[in-house]
């Protein structure tokens, strides 16, 4: 069984991680550490004018499953939009929990991970690089939106 859950094909994913280590300029950072194993990801980017990811630099230190799902992750995320990575987060968390056949188009190879649905005590590790990608991303946006809302806030400054 455990030669199945460690296959080549997620040996490979794993010892490939695109885009390691971090940006020197992030405007958006999101780590994910999974409490029963200590897997971690810590995950950088930028975002261009459309809000898509244009950089991406992830530092993840976790087992084989986590490191190959930062692998799918690293190769597919420059261009993705939020909904594409929460529309392959929750296909993911689907396909660990319950049954599901997992991403679709760019995070299809997530689908690699498939058999991680029967170990329980490995799902969040897997999940930890997509989690920490979400939360880099949102954090981007929302600076991005503080930039652009004028502050209207008036001063009281001189009032008498």
């Amino acid at each position: 069984m455990i030669d199945e859950l460690y296959s080549a094909r997620i040996l490979k994913l794993a010892a490939n991680l695109p885009h390691s280590g971090r940006l020197a300029a992030p405007e958006g950072t999101g780590e994910r550490v999974a409490k029963l194993c200590g897997s971690r990801a810590i995950v950088d980017v930028t975002l261009d004018d459309a809000g898509r990811v244009e950089t991406f630099a992830q530092d993840v230190k976790a087992c084989a499953l986590g490191q190959a799902a930062a692998g799918v992750l690293g190769e597919a995320v420059i261009g993705a939009t939020l909904d594409e990575m929460v529309a392959a987060r929750d296909a993911m968390s689907a396909m660990l929990k319950a049954g599901g056949e997992g991403p679709t188009g760019r995070f299809e190879g997530l689908r690699a991970l498939k058999q991680v649905a029967d170990y329980p005590a490995r799902h969040a590790s897997t999940m930890v690089a997509i989690e920490a990608a979400l939360d880099a991303v949102r954090e981007a946006q929302g600076r991005a939106l503080a930039r652009k809302t004028p502050d209207t806030r008036t001063s009281l400054a001189g009032a008498a």
